[in-house]
């Protein structure tokens, strides 16, 4: 697992621009910009090219989860352009509305490079994957999908999690069982409000 180094004082910076940066976008339907100058103050790994994921729920229900694996920006920028995609354009909801944007909790999670897992058949990759820990990424072909290691709180079975996946990623639930998937992993490292 990637050691990110950041401190409560930074996370608590991070949580309040993805914040900053759903209201700034509600009112004005603009991207934040904020001044670099401000950054001396907090961890140079904010200026990292580190991927992440934004979540957005209220009362503990999903209401929006956006990030990328591999990005060309600094840290903070891309938890700006994450929050903003996940309270507005995540396809699965509704664009957050003014009346929400106080009761939403926000998390971030910070990746490490997905590497792909090795398996023999739906009982090696049963063994090999590590619940509570490995985020998945299920492809075959143009389908794609991903489960943060989060959701393993929510679905703590490895085969009703795989099914699960197999499903965002418009694949048959038993995909994982008859079929040579790629499958990727890779951790996370997650703060929230």
């Amino acid at each position: 697992m990637n050691n990110f180094s950041l401190n409560q004082y930074n996370k608590d910076f991070l949580l309040n621009l993805a914040s900053q940066a759903i209201k700034n976008y509600l009112e004005t339907n603009q991207i934040l910009k904020i001044d670099e100058k401000i950054l001396k103050n907090y961890s140079p790994v904010l200026k990292e090219k580190i991927p992440c994921f934004v979540t957005l729920t209220i009362n503990d229900e999903l209401r929006g989860c956006i990030g990328f694996f591999q990005t060309n920006k600094s840290l903070y920028e891309t938890v700006i352009e994450m929050a903003i995609n996940a309270a507005f354009f995540d396809y699965r909801f509704f664009p957050i509305q003014k009346e929400e944007s106080d009761q939403i909790k926000i998390e971030i999670s910070l990746l490490t490079s997905p590497k792909e897992l090795i398996y023999n058949d739906a009982s090696d990759l049963l063994k090999k994957l590590e619940s509570f820990k490995h985020g998945v990424i299920v492809k075959k072909d143009f389908y794609e999908a991903t489960y943060l290691p989060q959701v393993w709180e929510k679905i703590p079975d490895k085969e009703l999690f795989l099914s699960s996946l197999c499903l965002k990623a418009q694949l048959p639930a038993d995909a994982w069982k008859k079929e040579k998937l790629e499958i990727k992993v890779y951790e996370v490292e997650n703060f929230k409000e």
